[in-house]
């Protein structure tokens, strides 16, 4: 039973100076079980999580106090300043109504963005959870997969090819162990780890018995005790000295930014000219004519630009990405969406992706006969019996004899030569490791012979599987024959290290024929889309097992290949992996919104073109192209090579960052999923990088744009599909936005220039006329710019999204067809505005029986007007060419923005309280009618240009 928590001081100071056992029992820790979990607690609850220091949270109060750094508001802060002197100069008689309302307006405008940047900020803590890291230890005796952040001093950690290591430990056992450190030591290449103790003075990079959190597991397995977590890592030292580096921004936030910018400079020239024009034309120029003057212009300015979008972008992705999580795709930076719906090409990894990961053997063939497994998953509900007509099906015979022998020494040789363990909670049977190994595992208990080799083998050393070798083995000491060395892998690969082959209990030469005749079967089995795996052994003389174990000992196996010779062919299995039900549908849909879709799989080329037709990524028949074949192709021939061939087999990684690379330089944005540590420079080689998050390693989770929660690759085509829809959305309220903001700009400025030919002349005793004043302008920013834009960020699909081709990534958010949509809206809503006000006053160019208001009441309706037209304006902008009308009905939280917004603005009309702060008068039916039938020109405006577009790309 390990000791209660000791404090770290009790550990040696150097601990890759020390022996291993040394180590663990000055921690605390038995190697053999790890920590119990209650040790584990309370380890965790003294030392606090294993996460690396970092700055601590910014206060909520600076955070609000943050929103007034803007250089707009620091214009309406001058404002205020400007307005309370002209007050107090004019003797202060009243309230300073204009002074209260800006800040009002500024106060609220602060807190919106204070709740947004939170929203934001809780979608994206919640995704970094989403994608936390893990670790897998052993405490109890069992294997657990615990986030990394609770990790403690004492824990002993599994390490497999693919983990990210949690935190620092020191080595208790390799098997061909490598790891990458570039991360700290800046080594590029893979270093050997072995258990042996080095001296007290090494340097941090030869420190081979150690290793550091942040590095990542390149090949080979491990077991060792934590040493240190958190801020005392060799990793928490280096970011402590390190500052946070600002992330730049992406292609959409430096065009809006760079949009927001040309709109701010146009609308200063204009907010200039319309203040200039005022004064030259006031007749008596007081300071309260200069300050209200001023007013105008800065309002106009900050009216003008869309200062809250940036919050609103990062809302809208925030939440954009939360609802595709909930369909199992995590993204983990929120402006990576934007890439996700421009997706060209999806190339996919097939096992578990394109199919469904129950990894189950169905068919044995030894040299006696052929045997058929049933049953599919995990569960180990099946049986294993003959099949002598070699028609798929059991026979009724029983199985026995020679068959019976080599089907056990294949199955159990798998069984051993595998790191997997089979386990069953609740009656739900899983694999903990990697699935192909499990069905072995699973396979072996319907044959009912797991039992035999329990006790009887042990685990000296191994040589693990890498994608350049495509096979493993495992060094056993067997009671029975003593020293074994068992291998399984490609059968193609691995007969060619045999030279015997299993018969019966008793094993003779492989000669061509049979050679022949397992090929054969091989060839059958995956053009019937099984995965083929052999399994060979051999029983080592004296003399090698002695080496064996020396080597073993040493380097924990690195030099055991040389052992994978002259091995004895027990036989191989066909593995099923069925393709995921939805996988062809989804395949379907990706085509249709032009997306194409690439299989690039390790399998053999019979299983991968098998299924490939069978989910209609290529006719049946077409070609397969294989790693081999790649190798022979220069870049040229490989690029005609992936524009006409979508399965590619039998792949290395370095065959996989060519296909990606050839890919791109023909223009195309695209998508690679992976699982395994060699996808990681493929999947960062990517526009989006997408990995696997059940069996995905940690370290391609960490190169990736995205994580699958399911593998599943229909969840990739909801991603596409639902990143077109946030793309989409973005350009809805930009174009809101933009509209808008323009036709506030284009009331203001035409209101001064046209003053007297719409009747404004004369109706003010300074001489200044005010189409608008600056606290409704104010007023119009706050309530139209958020709730409604905001809303118009979560609108379902007025459109089928994934009936167009990808959007390309030349094409501008803000393009022509944008620009002139919110010139013309603009035009329309200032127009509206203006003719409104012209209607209620009398010597303008519309004269009725209505031009008889006095500029208070005119000036009300025309407020209104333009308030009830941008909110007209919503309707427009949810497409840039389908009807308005078309699923008006769909959002419901747009319609109630709508009607929040007609409320306030209601009551700013009619209440009094309101009336005397933004300088309203209350209308009639008559007047409220004058303003819907001018406000909804916007529109019916619109409604003809878009009948215009539909009718020319017919």
């Amino acid at each position: 039973m390990p000791t209660p928590h000791a404090p770290c001081a009790d550990a040696p100071t150097s601990p890759y100076s020390h022996p291993a056992d040394a180590v663990a029992a000055d921690l605390g820790t038995d190697a053999s079980t790890g920590l119990s979990a209650r040790s584990a607690a309370d380890r965790l609850a003294a030392d606090g999580p294993n996460e690396l220091p970092s700055k601590p949270p910014v206060p909520a109060w600076r955070r609000f106090l943050g929103q007034f750094n803007d250089p707009l508001v620091y214009l309406l802060l001058a404002a205020i300043t400007i307005s309370t002197t002209a007050w107090i100069l004019e003797g202060a008689e009243g309230a300073p109504v204009d002074s209260i309302v800006i800040l009002a307006v500024v106060t609220l405008n602060a807190v919106l963005g204070f709740v947004q940047e939170n929203k934001a900020a809780d979608a994206v803590a919640a995704l970094s959870a989403m994608t936390e890291a893990t670790s897998t230890v052993l405490r109890d005796g069992s294997l657990l997969v615990v986030p990394s952040s609770e990790l403690v001093v004492g824990d002993v950690l599994v390490l497999g090819e693919g983990d990210q290591v949690g935190a620092d430990a020191r080595l208790l056992s390799a098997a061909a162990l490598r790891v990458v450190e570039s991360s700290l030591t800046g080594e590029a290449d893979a270093v050997v780890k072995t258990p042996g103790a080095v001296g007290a003075d090494t340097d941090l990079a030869d420190r081979t018995c150690m290793v550091h959190r942040g590095t990542s597991v390149a090949q080979g397995t491990g077991r060792a005790v934590v040493v240190a977590t958190g801020a005392d890592t060799q990793m928490g030292a280096i970011a402590r000295m390190l500052d946070s580096v600002e992330e730049q921004d992406t292609p959409l936030q430096k065009e809006i930014h760079a949009v927001s910018k040309m709109l701010g400079i146009v609308v200063v020239v204009i907010a200039v000219v319309v203040v200039g024009t005022l004064l030259l034309l006031a007749a008596d120029r007081t300071p309260d004519t200069i300050v209200h003057s001023l007013l105008l212009g800065v309002s106009l300015a900050v009216a003008a630009v869309p200062e809250g979008l940036p919050a609103i972008l990062s809302v809208v992705l925030a939440l954009g990405v939360q609802r595709m999580a909930t369909r199992k795709a995590v993204v983990k930076k929120l402006t990576s969406v934007e890439t996700l719906g421009s997706a060209s090409v999806i190339c996919s990894d097939k096992t578990g992706t394109l199919t469904r990961s129950e990894m189950t053997v169905q068919e044995v063939v030894t040299a006696s006969g052929t045997c058929v497994v049933t049953g599919i998953g995990y569960a180990p509900d099946g049986e294993v019996a003959p099949d002598a007509d070699r028609d798929g099906r059991p026979d009724a015979d029983p199985l026995e004899g020679p068959l019976r022998d080599e089907v056990t020494v294949v199955l159990s040789g798998g069984a051993l030569a595998s790191d997997a363990e089979l386990t069953v909670t609740e009656d739900v049977w899983s694999v903990v490791g990697d699935p192909t190994e499990g069905a072995f595992l699973v396979a072996e208990k319907k044959l009912g012979t797991h039992g035999h080799r329990e006790g009887r083998f042990g685990r000296i050393g191994e040589v693990p599987f890498t994608s350049e070798r495509k096979m493993m083995s495992v060094l056993l000491t067997d009671t029975a024959h003593g020293t074994v060395i068992m291998s399984k892998g490609a059968p193609d690969v691995l007969m060619e290290h045999c030279a015997r082959v299993r018969v019966g209990d008793a094993d003779t030469e492989l000669t061509a024929q049979a050679r022949a005749r397992f090929v054969e079967h091989i060839a059958d089995m995956s053009g019937r889309a099984l995965r083929t795996l052999g399994v060979a052994y051999r029983v080592l003389t004296d003399e090698e097992a002695a080496r064996a174990r020396r080597a073993a000992d040493s380097n924990g196996g690195a030099d055991l290949s040389g052992l994978e010779r002259d091995l004895v062919l027990a036989g191989v299995v066909g593995i099923i992996d069925p393709p995921r039900p939805e996988a062809a549908a989804a395949v379907a849909e990706a085509h249709r919104a032009g997306v194409r879709v690439l299989m690039i799989t390790g399998d053999h080329p019979a299983t991968a073109g098998r299924i490939a037709a069978d989910l209609g990524i290529v006719e049946r028949g077409a070609p397969v192209l294989t790693g081999r074949d790649l190798e022979g192709m220069d870049d040229g021939a490989l690029s005609g090579a992936v524009a006409a061939t979508s399965v590619y087999a039998r792949v290395a990684p370095e065959h996989k960052m060519r296909i990606v690379h050839a890919l791109k330089s023909q223009g195309h944005t695209v998508s690679m999923t992976g699982d395994g540590v060699n996808d990681a420079p493929a999947l960062r080689a990517a526009d989006i990088g997408v990995a696997m998050g059940v069996t995905g390693t940690q370290v391609t989770k960490e190169a990736a744009t995205m994580v699958l929660a399911d593998d599943n690759f229909a969840t990739i085509v909801d991603a596409v599909r639902e990143g077109r829809r946030i793309f989409d959305n973005i350009k809805k309220f930009l174009r809101f936005l933009l509209s808008s903001n323009m036709g506030e700009v284009l009331t203001v400025f035409g209101g001064v220039v046209l003053s007297g030919a719409i009747g404004l002349s004369g109706h003010s005793e300074s001489g200044v006329v005010l189409p608008l004043l600056a606290t409704q302008i104010l007023w119009i920013n706050l309530v139209t710019d958020s709730g409604p834009a905001l809303a118009m960020g979560v609108d379902p699909s007025v459109e089928d999204v994934m009936a167009r081709p990808p959007r390309k990534p030349t094409d501008r958010v803000v393009d022509g067809a944008m620009w002139s949509g919110v010139l013309l809206v603009g035009a329309v809503m200032a127009a509206s505005t203006l003719a409104t006000l012209d209607i209620f006053l009398p010597g303008g160019l519309i004269e009725t029986p209505l031009s008889t208001d006095g500029l208070g009441t005119a000036r009300t309706a025309a407020f209104s007007t333009l308030v009830m037209a941008q909110l007209f304006n919503t309707l427009n902008s949810r497409s840039e060419t389908v009807s308005a009308f078309s699923h008006l009905f769909v959002n419901k939280w747009l319609w109630g923005a709508i009607g929040l917004t007609l409320v306030l603005q209601v009551a700013v009309v009619e209440a009094p309280f309101l009336q005397a702060a933004f300088s309203t008068t209350s209308l009639d039916p008559v007047h409220w009618a004058v303003v819907v039938v001018m406000a909804s020109l916007v529109l019916w405006v619109d409604e003809l240009r878009k009948l215009v577009a539909r009718a020319r790309a017919r």
